[in-house]
């Protein structure tokens, strides 16, 4: 066991089995039941009412816990029309009516569908529709000589984050966007509407922020630092990562009338729905629509409820876990189911404590309020304990939506193995072989098919080889955001899923208890798996005898990431070259000038050499020092990493604070808000991770300069961090 003499796993896996009989399926279900019973939005009663009930929970277990509250810019919607003028009238419902077998879906005090941070607007424009209202799509848009200046622009849920497509349209020059859940993508296309089957019914809505969190996420007044009474505001007008034209999310049901208005050329076949109409892309002025969006701007008090078990000799070393508690109607999958794994895990590790036992390191349990409109009350935490977080955190381990099926892994790779080591250990409940076998079964799979992307095909192939399987390089859409990309602390995401049919009522009215216990998770077994394969992390974090954090693991991850960075550029020029007639040179000198001798193909004068050399010998240096680093800790391992307790704590602490080193103050280029120079949310991606986000972003854009000069930057963070490791190093060896 990594980070434990053996002697002192044997204890530690006798106490991971005292705290898996202290969890409940059945409690996880009671809690889920109660706090999904009415709406849970920010700055709904039932939302604060569920942070106190929390509260009294934790101190009810031993725990020293308590609310922190903040106050955020939280638009929520006074006003919303939408109605199709021309060639006929047509009024959208905007609502999303009870369905039969659903306890909840009739009661009241829910808020309409909305996006949250889109802008106020009353428009009356012609439609065009978008398909994804991804950047490929507005290019087709114009090659078929379609302009969506001064259009409503109809986009469909999918190919990249939500925000992302009014975002596009307004830079287009919509003035405003609509999105709709295609029933071929999660409705009746994928399988039996909500109630006779878990998918979304026709009226169902999927809201969500619109927040332009790829600049930074949390409170849109108060970037960078915590939204305390006091704090320093920006100007609603000045806040960067709201929106200027008016947004709306709408049914399936509401979409038809106006998809069937529009005229113009047929829409490509890979855009076309499942709706049974021919889908047109619109763009005259015979399909009109009104759309009017007001909100209110006020602001609104979040609430964070953090419990504390003081760490018996190491206390100023924290492990923190953490899940959100705030959804966008009732939350039962999105996020309480994640909540109550985090909450039967705390009532455990409580039930331990009440025996005299007490953790090395502090434990920090946190749920997290307002993560949905943009991850606000995880971030809010972070930026007003960013200065104690750096100077005390060892790792943030995040839950949100959990279900039935396979376990999702993602993190920083330091964590790589001490969470392959738990998951070996934890037998997943249908199959009955370990969860990372069936996670593995799963990889080999999926990375067969014809259609596998090449991460996943590289990631079966390490898969079949046994061992560690890989986890996945971490985006954003969560809360380990604030913890990893903004203060480089180590974190993980960690959930169950894939044979669930939660999908199709994502952030609706019917993801309700009633839905979830029909098809996430009936019987609620992969919720104690989560609170297993979680807290088992947790607990070895805070007990070992130094830090579980193998450093290899990244720098073989950082490997993969600068060959593929290569392979990227290599494609970039034979595409390049292929579309100037350069690729083959005899074909370029026939057609360019038959005269001319046969020689080698010019260099294409818009792609210029990339210097990737920094990055390289970075990279080569950092895995030679990872292995010197392997060789001491297993040398000390082998002494029973014998030292003394100031001796341990400076290695400990060495270890907790690597991966900063992995951040540059200055951010990345445009949006400094983060820092981390391996993981960062793609500007075009929305939650979708970029690896070597500096360079491989500015590679993608085309902008050769500022690609070399952040292949330098990473290159000197690298350098920096394998400094850093070199010093422990030397610390392991005294």
């Amino acid at each position: 066991m990594l980070g434990f003499t053996p002697g002192r796993a044997a204890e530690q896996r006798a106490l991971e089995q005292r705290f898996d009989a202290a969890l409940s399926a059945t409690d996880q279900r009671d809690w889920l039941k109660r706090m999904s019973s009415e709406p849970n939005h920010v700055g709904s009663a039932h939302d604060k009412a569920n942070a106190e009930w929390m509260l009294a929970r934790f101190r009810e277990w031993g725990w020293d816990a308590r609310i922190e509250t903040y106050s955020v810019l939280y638009p929520t919607p006074k006003t919303e029309s939408l109605e199709l003028v021309a060639p006929e009238h047509f009024k959208a419902t905007l609502h999303e009516p009870p369905v039969a077998g659903d306890s909840t879906s009739a009661t009241p005090g829910a808020l309409p569908p909305y996006n949250a941070y889109g802008g106020d607007g009353d428009v009356t424009a012609g439609l065009v529709y978008a398909n994804q209202g991804m950047p490929d799509d507005y290019k087709e848009l114009a090659r078929r000589g379609i302009d969506v200046r001064g259009k409503i622009v109809i986009t469909r849920y999918g190919g990249g984050w939500r925000g992302l497509k009014p975002k596009l349209a307004q830079e287009h020059g919509a003035v405003g966007c609509l999105i709709y859940s295609d029933p071929r993508d999660d409705g009746y296309g994928a399988g039996d509407a909500y109630p006779k089957g878990g998918w979304r019914p026709q009226d169902g809505v999927q809201r969500g922020s619109v927040q332009d969190m790829q600049l930074y996420p949390g409170d849109p007044l108060t970037p960078g630092v915590g939204a305390t009474p006091d704090a320093k505001r920006l100007a609603i007008k000045d806040a960067k990562t709201i929106l200027k034209i008016p947004v709306l999310p709408i049914s399936y049901a509401d979409a038809l009338p106006l998809l069937r208005a529009l005229d113009g050329p047929m829409a490509p076949r890979e855009w076309r729905g499942g709706l049974p109409i021919a889908y047109h892309l619109g763009g005259g002025n015979a399909a009109k629509a009104h759309l009017v969006v007001q909100s209110d701007w006020n602001r609104k008090d979040i609430h964070d409820v953090i419990a504390v078990m003081k760490g018996s000799t190491e206390p100023d070393q924290w492990i923190l876990r953490g899940n959100h508690h705030d959804g966008w109607v009732f939350g039962a999958w999105d996020p309480l189911s994640g909540n109550v794994a985090l909450l039967d895990e705390a009532k455990a590790i409580g039930a331990l404590a009440k025996t005299g036992w007490r953790p090395k390191r502090t434990l920090v349990y946190a749920s997290w309020d307002a993560e949905e409109p943009g991850l606000l009350g995880s971030t809010e935490f972070a930026e007003a304990h960013a200065d104690e977080l750096q100077r005390k955190a060892v790792a943030y381990i995040n839950s949100d939506t959990n279900g039935h099926g396979f376990l999702g892994m993602e993190g920083s790779h330091s964590l790589q193995h001490v969470l392959n080591e738990v998951a070996a250990g934890v037998d997943d409940p249908e199959t009955h072989v370990s969860v990372r076998e069936r996670a593995r079964a799963k990889m080999r799979i999926d990375g067969s098919s014809d259609s596998a992307k090449p991460q996943a095909r590289e990631a079966a192939t390490i898969a079949a080889k046994g061992g560690d399987l890989p986890i996945e390089a971490l985006g954003s859409g969560s809360d380990y955001s604030a913890f990893l990309q903004h203060l480089g602390i180590a974190s993980l995401n960690l959930g169950f899923g894939g044979e669930d049919d939660q999908d199709g009522v994502y952030h609706s009215r019917y993801d309700s208890f009633d839905h979830y216990d029909r098809f996430g998770d009936p019987g609620f077994a992969y919720g104690v798996a989560l609170s297993k394969v979680a807290g088992h992390i947790a607990l070895r974090m805070a007990n070992a005898d130094v830090l579980p954090m193998r450093f290899s693991d990244f720098s073989d991850t950082l490997g993969r990431y600068v060959a593929d960075l290569h392979q990227t550029i290599d494609g970039m020029r034979k595409a390049t070259a292929s579309q100037h007639g350069l690729l083959d040179a005899r074909v370029y000198a026939l057609v360019s000038d038959p005269a001319r001798p046969i020689g080698p193909p010019a260099r294409d004068s818009d792609m210029p050499a990339i210097d990737l050399a920094p990055l390289d010998s970075a990279a080569k240096q950092l895995t030679q020092s990872a292995q010197a680093f392997e060789s001491a800790y297993d040398a000390r391992a082998a002494g029973g990493f014998k030292g003394t307790p100031g001796q341990q704590r400076a290695i400990d602490m060495a270890i907790a604070r690597m991966e900063q080193a992995l951040t540059d103050p200055d951010g990345l280029p445009g949006r400094g808000w983060y820092k981390h120079m391996i993981y960062a949310p793609g500007l075009l991606t929305g939650y979708g991770v970029k690896t070597v986000p500096g360079v491989r972003e500015a590679i993608e854009q085309r902008q050769w300069e500022q690609a070399n000069r952040y292949a330098v930057i990473t290159a000197r963070v690298l350098d920096g961090y394998r400094a850093q490791l070199d010093q422990l190093t030397t610390l392991m060896k005294q």
